[in-house]
């Protein structure tokens, strides 16, 4: 399972870009992976640890709009990206690191 995260948060004052930039920041530390500058994604596995990050997420939350989508593999696997008129897909492969 995909996590997307969708946000428009106001940065209208130096106070609301900084929370911005921290909203930002908070979830490249927790392993979102910028797609465009407010829609992030990351691999969650299953539904229990997305609703942990749901919580996480909710928590950390400056005042403002976020919205948070769920993809399986295959959906996600679908999205067709385009970059400098040129179609690039999304990997359907995760990688993934083995600790031993």
């Amino acid at each position: 399972m995909w996590m997307i995260v969708m946000f428009d948060l106001p940065t209208i004052t130096d106070r609301d870009r900084r929370r911005a930039n921290g909203f930002r920041n908070f979830l490249k530390d927790n392993g979102f992976e910028m797609s465009q500058l407010s829609v992030y994604f990351k691999f969650v596995g299953v539904r229990e640890k997305a609703n942990r990050m749901v919580r996480k997420i909710k928590s950390n939350t400056p005042p403002g709009n976020v919205s948070i989508l769920f993809f399986t593999d295959k959906q996600f696997a679908q999205i067709i990206s385009i970059k400098n008129n040129e179609i690039e897909k999304f990997t359907d492969q995760v990688e993934q690191l083995l600790l031993f």
